[in-house]
């Protein structure tokens, strides 16, 4: 029986759900397609379980799935699987859009959604290993690299299988991973924000498994003891079958909490609202992204603060919580933006917060232009996890957008505003609080060498591009 194992490697750095490791469900559902085929599947989520080489040297095909942020953890990886004489395939967004760099590391490249490209590369390495007609394939002939055209995304989504999570090792589960269930139940964004690469990857066209479908998904758990949290990027795109999907849920008894990532636009609909609460929603993940007017128009979020304001009013009278997010570092944002978005999520009385750092991610409208304008500071992707400022701002001097993430988290997590919690008796928020402070500490202490960068280059107005921030604290 042949064997595939397909690894999702760990995170460089801390982030803000490093205590919540949820594995991502493309490495999962594709290792179930291939446990179909025959195949002898092994899942490795780095972030729970230790990288096995000698397991990996023994067979015969390794997948490695990476976002930016994992590329240099992946290509070390990959590099030291070939010398084994082991192939590797990639995928994942970011090998999606930078294939000739993944080329140098990997065999093959799937670039786009996975499923049915890498059933058809198996098909065509099980047999005459032509792999031509592999969709989306990037591979090389000789010193000559091949890119097959990528299709369209998968049409009917309840084509895919449950994701089989056996194939994870059970002990190395986390207490959350135990708990939490990722369900995936749309593809793509009819939106166009300027920093995000989803439509490139997964394209506008909004797709959405059936409701039986789901619902069919759902009955595998215990609705009593596991939260659910939709990683679809856009839960509510379309509210209608939305509220089929939650009236669904309601009627079939289920006792889930669940999560998932919604625009403010959910808040116009009272009655999903309604729905939304009596299906068990715990809380949604709410891009809100700038307080700045000027951003917000830039970033093409088609928001406005008013929408926004009114809107967390809305749900907050409805009893549904929200986690916040919001983006520093577009040209029209200053430090009084950073002042306004602290005092906006504390006045709105957001359960929780993400201040992260505008990050340049292949794909996006933003990595294109901020490329053409030769604003890159670090090319080190493991610094792309928007904790880290890896390009020159426009208004703000680099230690002043590194420094609005560590203000604004110590702003909104501050003792004092505990005080308030307490009062409110927001005992899930004051934990969260807590602990978003330990991991601001820990992330400073973590990352010295490169805070000291910032403040060189600040102090010294470097202008160059792809510094290699290791090597200038070794200077100084």
């Amino acid at each position: 029986m042949p064997k595939i194992i397909l690894i999702e490697p760990k995170a460089p750095d801390l982030h803000i759900y490093s205590q919540f490791k949820l594995p991502r469900l493309g490495p999962v559902i594709l290792g179930t397609l291939m446990k179909k085929l025959g195949w002898e599947v092994q899942v490795v989520f780095e972030e729970l379980q230790k990288m096995d080489f000698e397991a990996a040297y023994a067979a015969d095909l390794v997948g490695i799935s990476t976002i930016t942020s994992t590329a240099p953890r992946a290509y070390a990886m990959a590099d030291k699987i070939k010398q084994e004489g082991v192939p590797v395939i990639m995928g994942g967004p970011h090998v999606t859009f930078l294939p000739e760099e993944a080329l140098q590391h990997a065999d093959f490249v799937i670039r786009g959604e996975g499923e049915n490209a890498l059933m058809a590369f198996i098909d065509a390495w099980e047999g005459d290993r032509d792999f031509s007609q592999v969709p989306g394939l990037s591979y090389q002939i000789g010193d000559k690299s091949i890119h097959n055209r990528r299709e369209p995304g998968l049409c009917n989504l309840d084509d895919l299988p449950y994701p089989d999570y056996s194939l994870l090792p059970q002990e190395k589960r986390s207490h959350h991973f135990h708990k939490t269930i990722p369900v995936q139940t749309s593809r793509g964004c009819p939106f166009q924000c300027t920093f995000c690469s989803v439509t490139a990857l997964f394209g506008r066209k909004y797709r959405f498994r059936s409701t039986q479908n789901i619902i069919d998904e759902l009955r595998l758990y215990n609705s009593r003891l596991n939260h659910i949290f939709f990683y679809d990027d856009n839960f509510a795109a379309n509210r209608t079958r939305l509220k089929d999907l939650l009236s669904t849920m309601v009627q079939e008894g289920f006792k889930f909490t669940w999560s998932a990532q919604a625009r403010i636009d959910i808040a116009q609909d009272l009655d999903l609202l309604r729905l939304m609460k009596q299906s068990g929603c715990q809380i949604v993940y709410i891009g809100l992204e700038s307080v700045n007017p000027s951003s917000l128009e830039a970033m093409k979020k088609k928001q406005s603060l008013n929408d926004m304001a009114t809107a967390l009013k809305i749900m907050r009278r409805h009893g549904i919580r929200v986690h916040g997010m919001f983006v520093y570092g577009f040209d029209e944002d200053d430090w009084p933006t950073i002042q306004k978005t602290v005092r906006f999520a504390k006045k709105f009385r957001l359960s929780s917060t993400q201040f992260l750092i505008l990050t340049p991610l292949p794909g996006s409208e933003f990595y294109r232009r901020i490329t053409s304008e030769n604003r890159i500071l670090f090319k080190d992707w493991a610094l792309y996890d928007a904790h880290h400022v890896v390009f020159r701002p426009a208004r703000l001097s680099l230690r002043a957008l590194q420094r609005a993430q560590i203000f604004s988290h110590n702003k909104f997590y501050s003792r004092l505003h505990d005080t308030k919690r307490a009062l409110r008796l927001q005992w899930l928020e004051l934990g969260i609080s807590h602990y978003a402070r330990h991991l601001n500490k820990m992330w400073k202490k973590k990352n010295r060498a490169f805070l000291k960068v910032i403040n060189l280059l600040t102090a010294h107005r470097n202008n160059c591009i792809l510094i290699d921030f290791r090597q200038e604290a070794e200077k100084d």
